[in-house]
């Protein structure tokens, strides 16, 4: 029998031999199934047996003459003993039993009232609760190396286990978190998701969902979170074991991902706008242009200026729209920046308030950079208006460059920096500065802490866009009530600085014949009148299907010719290659209002000379037909 492995060693200790009598009469007669009974009589052999754990559990007598089971259990368990110990008591007393639970007991039972079934099931739910108590923590020493954070609660909410991810998740250490609250420690935004989600596990006996909690230092994160029912969990009614996964940068991802699928929207919304726009500004620009070269009234000499200028201003608004939603690449040229710094400055002292002090600081032999002057303007005069606004009752403003070399040092612990040379500017106010909670967000598209109407939430977006495809990058800090500052920086360009010619005398013709074909009646009179009036003749088509059958009538006298992009019937692209069919040799200019560096590139590789984003100037027109010809 006591070869037996599977046999529970039952230690009974008690000093009354008629007690121990009747438990072995129970054990024998009553066949206390799988139980082998041995007798101790006195506190201290009991305690020399249980320094050695020989037995799977005690029964101890509440009685042991001049000490008690009382003591003999709590010195047990201060000692590390961690076989299950049942208190017998004699006549039953609440305050004891009380007592023995606190001290640590696994059961206590009444003498007067045990029986052989009881006694049974007693021991046998002491040594069950062990085992499972014992793979719980054999299983929770393998939780410390998951990923995951798993902690187990109770349902009063207190924290009974914290592995070592939940530490690296939330920032608490395990002695911190032990025996805190759940909700103390992580701080769940939506508290009617955490009743509902405890009222489902109580009724199904687990729950999954999203939580968005705060961690030790305050940082906000979404946790996909799923609970279980367990059951007893270190000497307390049944926990809840819970499994975090952080997943806040999904999060972040999925949210960048549908933003930029509004974008694509607006984005083919928008471009079809501008190519209506463009088609609109660019005979509104080219009459002005010729109605200036030819007219003498001085009235009109005023006026016309002040139209150019806002087609042209119309023009580059669209570009920025473009920009913007598919990330048109302007014409990029080698520039220093110091131009457009003194250029703002003189709009920023004509048309902001005199209120706000201006201080403006350029390095000498400040390096060049290559970008579009157009977009990098805009850029400029996006920070300095935000600046302007964060000010309504004045400050400081300061634009600042310097030349900046980027090592490896820095580039490492600023993911958007490379190695080398870089011109920065430094745009920096002393205005309402930015909110710590928002200043992640400020170059989101749509997001404004404008008044309604006063902002698009386009500005900071389209800055960024722009910066980030010249190849730079931005770095911003702001502190409330003392402003902000934001750095651009640019990558510089070791060649010098090429300076633009002006008033060059415009390129005329020789008489050549031009084919201009435009599904616009207004864009091909105003290109015909153009040419005409620069000594060049014209002929035009309304659609590729014209161009065609003219050019195959003139084909000896068509010097060159001038297509749309976009026309119905017959594209740009179908004419193009059609036209080459007849002569390969054909000189073609590409014209088009979606100047997406997809089309340029495609333009490019069929063969055409060059391309000419509308709406173009007069000047503009006849270079580029000067530079086809003489190439």
């Amino acid at each position: 029998m006591t070869n037996n492995k599977n046999l529970i060693r039952v230690l009974l200790v008690d000093d009354d031999e008629d007690d121990y009598i009747l438990t072995r009469y129970w054990f024998s007669e009553f066949q206390v199934a799988g139980c082998e009974l041995e007798w101790i009589d006195s506190y201290e052999a009991a305690w020399n047996a249980i320094a050695h754990q020989r037995h799977d559990i005690y029964l101890v007598d509440y009685r042991l003459g001049t000490r008690n089971g009382l003591e003999l259990l709590r010195d047990a368990i201060d000692n590390g003993c961690s076989v299950p110990i049942i208190l017998l008591t004699g006549q039953g007393d609440q305050e004891i039993d009380l007592d023995a639970m606190r001290a640590g007991a696994a059961d206590y039972l009444e003498k007067s009232q045990l029986t052989a079934p009881l006694l049974e099931r007693s021991i046998r739910y002491a040594i069950e609760r062990k085992q499972t108590e014992q793979k719980i923590r054999e299983q929770a020493a393998l939780l410390d190396v998951a990923t995951d954070a798993i902690f187990v609660h109770a349902l009063d909410d207190q924290i009974l286990f914290w592995n070592k991810a939940a530490e690296s998740l939330y920032g608490w250490k395990q002695e911190e978190a032990i025996g805190k609250k759940t909700q103390n420690l992580l701080q769940e935004k939506n508290l009617s998701l955490l009743q509902e989600a405890l009222n489902n596990l109580m009724k199904n006996g687990s729950w999954e969902g999203e939580l968005h909690q705060r961690t030790k230092s305050n940082q906000e994160i979404i946790v996909e979170s799923r609970w279980t029912l367990v059951p007893e969990f270190d000497k307390t009614a049944p926990s809840i074991l819970v499994v975090n996964t952080d997943i806040t940068q999904k999060k972040q991802l999925e949210a960048q991902f549908l933003r930029a699928q509004r974008l694509e929207s607006i984005g083919t919304l928008a471009s079809g706008i501008a190519h209506d726009l463009n088609n609109v500004l660019a005979p509104i620009l080219m009459t002005a242009q010729l109605l200036e070269s030819q007219t003498l009234d001085e009235r009109s000499r005023r006026l016309l200026p002040i139209l150019i200028s806002n087609a042209k201003r119309g023009a580059s608004l669209v570009k920025q729209v473009l920009s913007f939603t598919r990330g048109l690449e302007g014409e990029r040229t080698l520039l220093q920046l110091k131009h457009l710094i003194i250029e703002i400055q003189q709009i920023i002292k004509e048309t902001f308030p005199k209120s706000i002090e201006l201080n403006t600081q350029i390095q000498q032999h400040l390096w060049n950079v290559c970008g579009d002057p157009t977009q990098l303007h805009q850029v400029l005069m996006n920070l300095c208006v935000n600046a302007r606004d964060a000010m309504p009752n004045g400050g400081v403003l300061k634009i600042h460059t310097e030349n900046f070399l980027i090592d490896e040092n820095y580039a490492s612990m600023n993911l958007d920096a490379k190695v080398g040379a870089y011109v920065v500017i430094t745009v920096t106010d002393t205005g309402t500065g930015i909110k710590p909670e928002i200043l992640d967000r400020i170059f989101e598209p749509f997001f404004t802490t404008k008044e309604f109407g006063k902002g698009t939430g386009l500005g900071l977006s389209t800055v960024l866009g722009i910066v980030k495809s010249h190849g730079g990058f931005i770095k911003v800090s702001s502190q409330e009530r003392k402003g902000s500052q934001f750095k651009i920086f640019l990558p510089a360009q070791e060649a010098q600085e090429i300076l633009e010619e002006s008033n060059l005398a415009l390129p005329t013709g020789n008489g050549e014949l031009i084919l201009v074909v435009d599904d616009e009646a207004a864009i091909r009179d105003i290109t015909k009148a153009s040419l005409e009036s620069y000594n060049y003749k014209a002929i035009t088509a309304c659609d590729g299907i014209e161009a065609i059958a003219l050019y195959a009538e003139h084909r000896n006298e068509i010097s060159l010719v001038l297509t749309d992009m976009v026309m119905p019937s017959m594209d740009g692209i179908t004419t193009i290659r059609t036209l080459q069919k007849i002569n390969p040799d054909v000189k073609i200019i590409a014209v088009s209002g979606l100047t997406s560096s997809d089309k340029v590139n495609v333009a490019y590789e069929i063969g055409i000379k060059a391309f000419l984003s509308k709406p173009f100037t007069a000047n503009q027109l006849l270079q580029t037909i000067s530079n086809v010809k003489n190439n």
